[in-house]
């Protein structure tokens, strides 16, 4: 609400400069600085009003954040090109800001780390990507409207525990929250609601019984206490549904594209699709997926989202990408008396980059009609065997 009333404010008083300085007929001495606040304020709040006084509620969800270098390889693509923009680490959000900011939560997938160890875990010092990037330029977060980060994934630990630790005191920080499946996140709307947000890393753990002692850093004991990881993620869902009107999980599953199949990561796989209607069963209201650096298709299961992929948002380990298309995923739900109902949703075709030549880091929003259904066409296309799949893609609100 803030930051869209002083962001419209900001707009009004740039008008009325240029009126002043045009000699249009405004007299400055008319204008009364507290009736254009109460104008601003009015208007702002009429546009999250739906016809019967119920707040409405805009998030917006994006895929893989990876931004930094590699400081064990030595290897960072990322570097040159924040030196191109005078270390201004806003260049990347410079496209989006304008749809971060005038949304209530923006949700993205932090893969990777806010620190500047230099430290690397055993287990690690064979991959190939490892991420990291100084603690200050989290603020690119906070200053272009993300509210909040999913922090469970392949590349959270890329500095072990230390790395993590650095990770979230940078985000805290900074007033950014973040969920991991030992914190769940908590985003309070107006004062009316609070959204959890849950996250989960399920690469390989699907069906795990939780014999390998690597799981006791990263679960409670009442999470391992369970049979299998599915049944553990849809008790902490229900959990989370009897205090929370609204449940956000975020799961980083599915495969990624190899050399010999790079087809793979565009469909969602069993485990993935069974997981997320177990989900939704346990009290899910939005799924969002990551991990595949590729768009999946979109399934409406019980009447709630599963986003399987959102594919990559801004992508640092790779120059140039064989695919760059990706999607925003926008989704309005109303909120009245405590009780929230769903609105409606928007796709917004992206490419992770300005240009087609080369990875710039700068997510772009596709204007172009046929780059846009070029887009439309691939979640069209991969979503043919699912019953439950989304088959109209709007790029507007209702």
């Amino acid at each position: 609400m803030y930051r869209k009333f002083t962001a419209l404010l900001c707009s009004l008083c740039i008008l009325l400069s240029f009126a002043f300085a045009e000699n249009t007929g405004f007299d400055e001495d008319d204008i009364d600085i507290g009736d254009l606040i109460q104008l601003v304020e009015e208007q702002t709040e009429k546009e999250q009003k739906d016809s019967d006084g119920a707040y409405i509620m805009t998030i917006t969800c994006t895929g893989d954040l990876t931004i930094g270098g590699d400081n064990y390889h030595h290897k960072n693509l990322f570097k040159p090109e924040l030196e191109n923009h005078d270390d201004d680490i806003n260049f990347i959000m410079q496209d989006v800001r304008r749809i971060f900011l005038s949304d209530d939560l923006t949700i993205v997938n932090f893969e990777g780390t806010l620190t500047n160890t230099t430290s690397v875990p055993s287990s690690k010092r064979n991959n190939e990507f490892l991420f990291n990037i100084d603690p200050k330029y989290v603020s690119v977060l906070p200053d272009n409207g993300v509210e909040a980060v999913s922090l469970d994934n392949n590349h959270v630990r890329d500095h072990g525990e230390e790395g993590l630790a650095d990770t979230k005191a940078a985000l805290e920080g900074a007033g950014v929250i973040y969920s991991t499946p030992l914190e769940t996140g908590v985003f309070d709307f107006k004062g009316e609601i609070q959204v959890a947000m849950l996250s989960y890393n399920c690469i390989d753990r699907y069906g795990d019984g939780f014999q390998s002692s690597r799981f006791r850093d990263e679960y409670s004991d009442s999470f391992l206490a369970h049979d299998t990881f599915e049944e553990a993620v849809c008790d902490e869902i229900r959990k989370a549904k009897e205090i929370y009107p609204l449940v956000i999980v975020s799961f980083h599953w599915g495969k990624e594209p190899t050399k010999s199949n790079p087809s793979q990561g565009y469909i969602p796989t069993s485990n993935q699709i069974n997981l997320g209607h177990m989900a939704v069963e346990a009290g899910a209201d939005l799924i969002i997926g990551t991990h595949s650096h590729r768009i999946q298709p979109i399934e409406c299961y019980e009447g709630k989202y599963i986003c399987y992929s959102l594919g990559n948002f801004c992508f640092a380990g790779n120059k140039k990408p064989s695919d760059m298309s990706s999607i925003i995923f926008q989704i309005r739900f109303r909120v009245k008396d405590g009780v929230v109902s769903y609105k409606d949703f928007r796709i917004i075709p992206i490419r992770i980059s300005s240009t087609v030549k080369r990875n710039d880091f700068i997510p772009t929003i596709l204007e172009d009609g046929a780059a846009q259904d070029a887009v439309l066409n691939v979640l069209a296309e991969n979503s043919r065997n699912l019953p439950y799949a989304v088959t109209e893609f709007p790029l507007a609100f209702q």
